[in-house]
């Protein structure tokens, strides 16, 4: 497939998904949902030990496009369809890589758009990002998992306010109440990104993997099962090619050099 829509890089192990319509702030078409799901089956069909996305010039995402999505003559649009073949299947397939998923956040992040960020495993903003949960002000719903990790995230009453308000929330804020991993200088921004994803690049994937499953299955686990899920987990991870290679390393006092398996 040819990218119009976003640039796509994977190389290394590392994969890189910019989104590309700054001139729209990055909003959702047909088209870039379309060529996000051809990138994700790239990178699921290889043993990728990071995913960054991000989003090209002055925006992350704005969300929704609606130019795109236009009711026809005397017709509603089905949007509860375009959610069941875009937008769900997208948080599905982010939260199910089993590879940390490192989104950078530079300017707004609103509808859509900010809750896609936040399916990812980690988030850093720039200090002049900022988050919006538009919804309210078209009469909907935050969707993109939007009603599912606020309220795990920041909490009910703060869950509510983002979503019933339409407040901009900027990203010191966003750090503060715990819904982003970070908020860094503008200046530092690039940096820091790239930091986090040489730091998974070289970093024990199959653990890390199995760290990001454990967290999202105790959501909805009792802690009889998370406390069983930690045990077949461990036993697995025991045998692991980066475990004998982590205890090496620390009985060496040297820095190990994980192969990701």
């Amino acid at each position: 497939m040819t990218y119009e829509n976003i640039e796509f890089d994977l190389r290394d192990g590392v994969a890189r998904i910019a989104l590309n319509r700054p001139e729209k702030l990055n909003s959702f078409t047909a088209a870039m949902h379309d060529e996000l799901a051809d990138a994700l089956s790239q990178i699921e069909q290889q043993p990728v030990r990071v995913l960054a996305l991000t989003g090209n010039g002055r925006g992350f995402c704005a969300g929704q496009d609606l130019a795109d999505i236009l009711p026809g003559a005397g017709k509603a649009v089905d949007l509860g369809d375009t959610i069941e073949k875009y937008y769900a299947p997208l948080v599905r397939r982010l939260r199910a890589l089993p590879a940390p998923v490192v989104v950078g956040v530079k300017g707004v992040a609103a509808g859509a758009g900010a809750n896609l960020a936040l399916a990812g495993d980690i988030v850093i903003a720039s200090q002049s990002a900022s988050f919006i949960q538009s919804f309210c002000k078209l009469g909907l719903i935050p969707d993109t998992g939007g009603s599912y990790v606020l309220p795990r995230l920041v909490g009910h009453a703060r869950a509510m306010g983002l979503a019933m308000l339409g407040d901009k929330l900027s990203a010191e804020q966003a750090a503060q109440w715990g819904l982003i991993w970070a908020c860094v200088p503008d200046e530092m921004f690039e940096q820091r990104l790239e930091e986090l994803v040489q730091h998974f690049a070289a970093a024990p994937t199959t653990g890390l993997a199995r760290t990001k499953q454990a967290i999202n299955q105790s959501l909805g686990n009792t802690l009889d099962e998370q406390l069983d899920l930690e045990r077949d987990m461990m036993r697995e991870l025991g045998s692991s090619q980066d475990y004998a290679e982590g205890v090496a390393a620390f009985l060496e006092k040297r820095q190990p050099v994980f192969k990701g398996k």
